[in-house]
């Protein structure tokens, strides 16, 4: 369980992601899993929520899609999920992916599901919901996107007990 957060905001994207590692109920690591990572030549950042294993491997596999497709974000996102739904090995992999570039914010799913928020804002996770209703909250104020994804995230780590307050922010150039 885990909490990743996105915020689109102006030219601004941002996204966070705590460091508890659970297996269980059980918390194992407190502050030094990292589910956040940049992509795509450091143009693209990634996170992921679910089994750290099935995240890095979709991760890796996203990586290849980018190299096939020449970085184009969406196009790769949805050859990704494709094979996910389709590939009898990906099927079972358990995790959510958040994918961000300059342009575009995605969430993909193992289901199929590649989906771009009208507002920007993307949370996914066991403190998924808590930290996206705090960001939808925080959004229209003069605060950057930086600072609503850290005091959205605090907020879910203060109420979600699979989400500490741990933060790694990484920002799209």
């Amino acid at each position: 369980m885990t909490t990743i957060l996105c915020v689109r905001k102006g030219n601004e994207v941002v996204m966070a992601g705590d460091g508890q590692a659970t297996l269980g109920e059980t918390v194992i690591f407190k502050s030094k899993s990292v589910k956040v990572r940049r992509i795509g030549n450091g143009k693209i950042i990634a996170g992921f929520a679910g089994a750290a294993a099935d995240g890095i491997t979709l991760i890796e596999r996203l990586e290849g899609k980018l190299e096939k497709h020449a970085n184009q974000l969406k196009r790769a996102a949805v050859e990704l999920a494709k094979d996910w739904r389709m590939d009898k090995y990906l099927r079972q992999l358990q995790a959510f992916m958040i994918v961000a570039d300059r342009d575009t914010s995605l969430v993909i799913s193992g289901t199929g599901e590649v989906m771009e928020p009208d507002d920007g804002i993307i949370g996914i996770g066991s403190g998924g919901n808590y930290a996206m209703a705090a960001a939808k909250a925080l959004y229209d104020t003069d605060m950057s996107p930086e600072d609503i994804a850290r005091k959205a995230m605090k907020i879910a780590g203060d109420i979600d007990v699979y989400t500490n307050h741990n933060v790694i922010i990484e920002k799209v150039d």
